[in-house]
């Protein structure tokens, strides 16, 4: 067992033993021990689970998979054993109060004084929670996000039974403004979701200017920044990207994951609400519902009901340790990762050997193709290459993503809405930064062992 494991145990049972002395008032109620069979079936899941990518190590830099940071393991694992449940304060005291408080953090950190909102089990819902009030406000009207958008919201639209309407990106992966503004002219859009971090590139609408057309269309802007949402604290954003940023505090609803860039683990999302009195459409009667307190609970501004007290017990310490604050710890590890994507971005432009998009990462995600003579030489090349970094502990993503993203003379003659599978990596750990050279050195090798075979 490593030193950093062993301090890891220490300063949990540290931690466990100081909650377990506030109720030693209570009679005796021994938990069930483990035992040997439970010891063997503990073993037989731990070997199962390598059963998985290293996701908590830099060589992984596929998905959006970053390691919780170890004051939210511990804090959610000694939060395990009262099992707070935050639908209400009956049923989560400490651990609502907690919420409130890092909520409050996560509002600050866009810049809404005022808010509402509570944590989620992912972006997911979080998501259907905002298009839900949306719906409710402007009842039948269509939601509008780009092509590059999650597709939940398309998914989140029918459930809701809202008309959905898909927005051309330009070629850098952005909403295009004359595509949406044509949508504005003949439909009857209720709700624009702006993404801030696609999924597949990191792209950034430019909030900026669909909230200039908020006044003449009427519509409600909610920001999908479940990926992208931290970045807000980072000092080395592109102008574009920055200016979309500082439009967030006039977007009418927000959601993050702090599962993504916050150090938790999964699941934690948040919705956010600029407007509280929005509050009003989750009003609700139940006769077993909980009434110790006539505060407003949590679970009277959630569709969701039972919900993980631990994960905002363990989002609470991270934010302690780890403040959102400019220039901070905490946001120079998103600053890392972005460099680290930029410094991978100028690597593979300058190889020859390497297809680059028309634009930089504007986040920490970037995306490449191997050169060939047509999109599916290129693409069997990203499979291979994907498949021969594995084997050498390097581990990619891939992304199939329109042709038009690179040079038009990158494919003599190709359809630029054509797909092409891209080699795809998400350099969200701030070590990536430093482990860059190996990085590029696994991929280097991998790459001459397929090109060796697939070049004639």
């Amino acid at each position: 067992m490593s030193s950093e494991q062993d301090e890891f145990l220490a300063r949990l049972g540290e931690a466990q033993a100081r909650l377990d002395a506030g109720f030693a008032r209570l009679p005796p109620s021994p938990l069930p021990g483990l035992g040997e069979d439970a010891a063997a079936i503990l073993g037989e899941a731990a070997e199962w689970l390598h059963d998985n990518y290293p996701y908590a190590h830099p060589l992984y830099a596929g998905q959006m998979l970053k390691p919780p940071h170890p004051i939210a393991r511990a804090a959610y694992a000694m939060a395990m054993s009262v099992n707070p449940n935050n639908h209400a304060l009956d049923g989560g005291r400490a651990s609502s109060a907690m919420e409130l408080e890092a909520v409050a953090a996560l509002a600050k950190m866009v810049g809404w004084p005022q808010h509402l909102g509570h944590l989620s089990s992912g972006g997911t819902f979080a998501n259907l929670e905002a298009l839900w009030v949306a719906g409710q406000l402007a009842p039948g009207r269509a939601v509008a996000a780009s092509d590059q958008a999650h597709y939940t919201h398309t998914r989140i639209s029918g459930v809701l039974g809202l008309p959905f309407v898909a927005i051309r990106t330009d070629d850098t992966g952005r909403m295009d403004m004359g595509a949406l503004e044509r949508a504005l002219d003949t439909e009857d859009v209720g709700t624009v979701v702006a993404t801030l971090g696609t999924t597949a590139i990191g792209a950034v609408d430019p909030l900026d200017r669909v909230l200039e057309l908020q006044g003449r269309y009427g519509f409600r802007v909610h920001v999908d920044t479940a990926y992208g949402g931290y970045f807000t604290l980072a000092g080395n954003l592109g102008a574009e990207a920055r200016a979309a940023y500082d439009a967030v505090p006039r977007a009418d609803s927000l959601v993050v994951d702090p599962h993504k860039h916050g150090l938790q683990p999964y699941g934690c999302g948040c919705i956010l609400f600029r407007d509280p009195s929005v509050g009003r459409f989750y009003k609700h009667d139940s006769p077993f519902t909980y009434f110790s307190s006539k505060e407003l609970h949590l679970g009277e501004i959630s569709l969701e009901c039972s919900r993980a007290g631990a994960s905002a017990v363990a989002l609470w310490a991270t934010q302690r340790l780890l403040p959102y604050a400019v220039g901070g710890e905490f946001a120079r590890g998103l600053e890392a990762g972005r460099e680290a994507a930029l410094s991978m971005h100028r690597r593979l432009a300058a190889d020859g050997r390497f297809a680059t998009p028309i634009a930089a990462p504007m986040l920490d995600i970037l995306f490449w193709a191997p050169r060939g003579k047509t999109l599916a030489e290129s693409s069997e090349r990203s499979q291979a290459i994907f498949e021969e970094a594995a084997r050498r502990d390097l581990y990619l993503a891939l992304a199939q993503l329109p042709a038009r993203f690179f040079p038009a003379d990158t494919w003599a003659g190709s359809d630029g809405d054509a797909i092409v599978n891209c080699l795809r990596s998400v350099q969200m750990k701030p070590e990536h930064l430093a482990w860059g050279n190996e990085i590029w050195r696994r991929l280097e090798a991998a790459t001459v062992a397929v090109l060796k075979v697939n070049t004639p």
